[in-house]
Order: C-alpha cells, then sequence, then structure tokens
C-alpha cells in the first residue's frame, strides 16, 4: 500500500474512532489521530492484539492498516501493559479538552502513542510530560517521540507528579484514589482524567492486576482555584497502578467497590478535597475525599 493510500486509510480511522466514541466536532483530535502513525508506536516484533474473549492473538503482519483499528495491541505482555483502545482515549481526551499552548502532564505513558495525540493537541507553544515508570517501555517512548520537540519523556513514579501547576493531568491507569498532586498541582480550570477502578485477584503471582470495576472520571478545578467539578465519563478498566500510586488501603477499596457495585456515578458533580463531606449525598464518601452529588457552589 502506498503512503497516499494510507493517508487515505488514517482519514477514514481517525473519523471513525471519534464517531464511534460519541465525539463530535472536535477537529483538532480527529486531525491529531489523523496525523500520529500509531504503527510507529507498537515495536517492531510481530504484534498481537488482546482478544477479550481468548486472550492474545498474534496479527499476520505488521502491516500498518492493522494499527488504524479500534483494537488493544500488547506492548509488554508479562506487566499487562497495552496500547488502549483509541475510541476510548478519543473520549477521555475530548473531555480533558487540551488547548493550544497548555501544559498536560501524561502519567502512564508507555511508548508515548497517546503523547503524540497530546503533543498535537498543546500545539508547539505548549508542552507535555510523559511518565513512564517502566524504563524499558520508557526509552521506547523517547525514541520514537525525538521529533516531538514540546515533548519530554521521564521515568518515574506517577505520584511525584505534576511538579508543577498544571492545565492538565492524563493518567492511563487504574487507582483507588487521586493522588495528591494531581489534584493539588492543577491550575486554575485545570482537568484531570483517571480511571478510578478496584484491583481484581491476579490469576497467579507476580500476575499484572486490572480493574475488576472500573470507570473513567473528570475532574476540573474552579476557575477561582478552591473547588473542584467532578463527573464520570464511561467505563473504563485498565492496569492497576504501579508505584505508590498502587498502594491498596483496605477501607479505602471496601468504599469504592461499595460505590462501583451501587448505583449513582453518573449523578457526581463535586470532588470534595480533604474534608468532611455529607455521605448521603455522596456516590463514595472517604476520609480524604468524596465524589458528591452537589454541585460546587458559585
Amino acid at each position: 500500500m502506498t503512503e497516499a493510500e494510507l493517508e487515505i486509510v488514517r482519514s477514514a480511522f481517525a473519523r471513525q474512532i471519534l464517531a464511534v466514541a460519541g465525539v463530535a466536532g472536535n477537529e483538532a483530535l480527529e486531525r491529531a489521530f489523523r496525523t500520529v502513525r500509531r504503527e510507529d508506536f507498537l515495536g517492531s516484533k510481530p504484534w498481537s492484539i488482546i482478544d477479550f474473549a481468548k486472550g492474545p492473538r498474534r496479527l499476520p503482519s505488521n502491516d500498518p492498516v492493522y494499527a488504524c483499528q479500534d483494537v488493544v495491541f500488547v506492548l509488554a505482555g508479562e506487566r499487562g501493559v497495552n496500547n488502549g483502545s483509541p475510541a476510548l482515549h478519543a473520549r477521555m481526551l475530548d473531555a480533558l479538552a487540551p488547548k493550544p499552548g497548555e501544559t498536560v502532564v501524561h502519567l502512564g505513558a508507555g511508548t508515548g502513542y497517546y503523547s503524540a495525540i497530546l503533543s498535537h493537541l498543546v500545539g508547539p507553544e505548549g508542552r507535555v510530560i510523559a511518565v513512564e515508570i517502566d524504563p524499558r517501555l520508557a526509552a521506547r517512548a523517547e525514541e520514537e517521540l525525538q521529533r516531538y520537540a514540546n515533548v519530554e519523556v521521564l521515568v518515574g513514579d506517577a505520584a511525584e507528579w505534576p511538579q508543577r501547576e498544571a492545565d492538565g493531568v492524563y493518567v492511563n491507569f487504574a487507582v483507588m484514589a487521586p493522588s495528591d498532586r494531581w489534584i493539588e498541582r492543577l491550575a486554575p480550570d485545570g482537568r484531570l482524567v483517571v480511571p478510578l477502578g478496584v484491583p481484581a485477584q491476579p490469576p497467579r503471582p507476580g500476575a499484572p492486576r486490572f480493574s475488576r470495576h472500573g470507570g473513567a472520571f473528570l475532574f476540573r478545578r474552579d476557575a477561582g482555584g478552591g473547588e473542584y467539578h467532578a463527573s464520570r465519563l464511561c467505563n473504563a478498566f485498565f492496569i492497576f497502578a504501579e508505584g505508590s500510586t498502587g498502594t491498596i488501603d483496605e477501607a479505602e477499596e471496601a468504599s469504592l467497590r461499595d460505590a462501583f457495585r451501587g448505583p449513582g456515578a453518573e449523578f457526581v458533580r463535586s470532588l470534595v478535597w480533604k474534608r468532611p463531606a455529607d455521605p448521603a449525598r455522596c456516590w463514595i464518601s472517604t476520609p480524604r475525599w468524596s465524589l458528591s452529588y452537589d454541585p460546587v457552589k458559585q
């Protein structure tokens, strides 16, 4: 297939992904999915995709056309790390709404595909800080992202970022609670998109943990800086966090599991952070944070 023919395929892919995600009118996001070559971030080894009914399945070849599908590619199978569903990410990135000139911190960057998408969204005057805990994946990301001058790749624990005020934080793994810096380092009107989830029991010791109950949430700091809007975006099942963000508090785990088992997530309107909240008005209530049905007071 010629490069001109691949451009047609990528254009169709971008339009299809946004349609499947239910995203309309986001021309910048469509252009980013059309421009970034997903195949560059999948490695040179024979590609495998995740068949959620049967497990990993190797593809006949590393044909770039295969990358232009709403499928999940295996990146580091032993750790459960994948290049996730473009349609899911399109929905989450549309909610994050990066703007030209903004600074966005991408946590769990993997090999950098969605960091490259973010690079296009913030533009040459913006900045993307891509953080990955696995040095091997970070090295691959750094190699592929060299041509993106506004992206910096770092190896580290996601709980340590952002280290300065950021306009957006985009988390690509599941946690049971937002980390302090993700909330407190948001600029006024800054946004955090994060998958909340409860880890499932791994099938064997040392196996990766995935979220059993899970949903992606959007948090937005009020323009005044003191309060946080919140909303549930969609179901989202990610590999569970490593490092200090993966620490499990048994009481918090029980609270979040009970919340996911019950109704009401779609009615969440605000994050109550480090202060008491009325449990009767909350989808989840913990001593440190709560998700309330009450909107932020203006």
